[in-house]
C-alpha cells in the first residue's frame, strides 16, 4: 500500500473510531464524509438539542500534497495523536487549526 493510501485509511479509521465513541442521541445524527476522490474527510453532527440547532464539524482532515492537514479537531481523542501512534511521521501532519506562524513552534509540518 502506498503512503497516501495508508494515510487515507488511517484518517478514515480515526473518524470511524471517534464516531463510535459518541453518545447516542435520537435527535442528532452523525455523518461521516469520507471522500477519497478529493481527499476530504469530515465528521459532522446534525440535528436538534431541544430548541438549539446542532450543525457542526467535529473533525475535518484533508490530504494535501502528501500531508494530512488536520483542519479541525473538536475531540478529546486527538486525530494527530492517533496518526502518530499509527506510524505517520510528524513532518507529514499539518495542524491546520494553528496559524501558520505558530506551526513552526510545533514538531509538526508547517504546510
Amino acid at each position: 500500500m502506498d503512503r497516501i493510501a495508508r494515510y487515507r485509511q488511517l484518517v478514515k479509521q480515526a473518524i470511524q473510531n471517534i464516531a463510535a465513541e459518541l453518545p447516542e442521541d435520537p435527535n442528532i445524527r452523525v455523518e461521516m464524509i469520507l471522500d477519497d476522490q478529493q481527499d476530504h474527510y469530515e465528521l459532522m453532527e446534525i440535528g436538534w438539542d431541544g430548541p438549539r440547532r446542532v450543525h457542526g464539524s467535529l473533525v475535518h482532515c484533508d490530504i494535501i500534497e502528501g500531508k494530512v492537514h488536520v483542519e479541525h479537531d473538536g475531540t478529546d481523542i486527538g486525530v494527530a495523536d492517533f496518526l502518530l501512534s499509527n506510524g505517520v511521521p510528524c513532518e507529514d501532519i499539518v495542524l491546520g487549526f494553528h496559524p501558520p506562524e505558530l506551526r513552526k513552534l510545533t514538531p509538526f509540518a508547517v504546510a
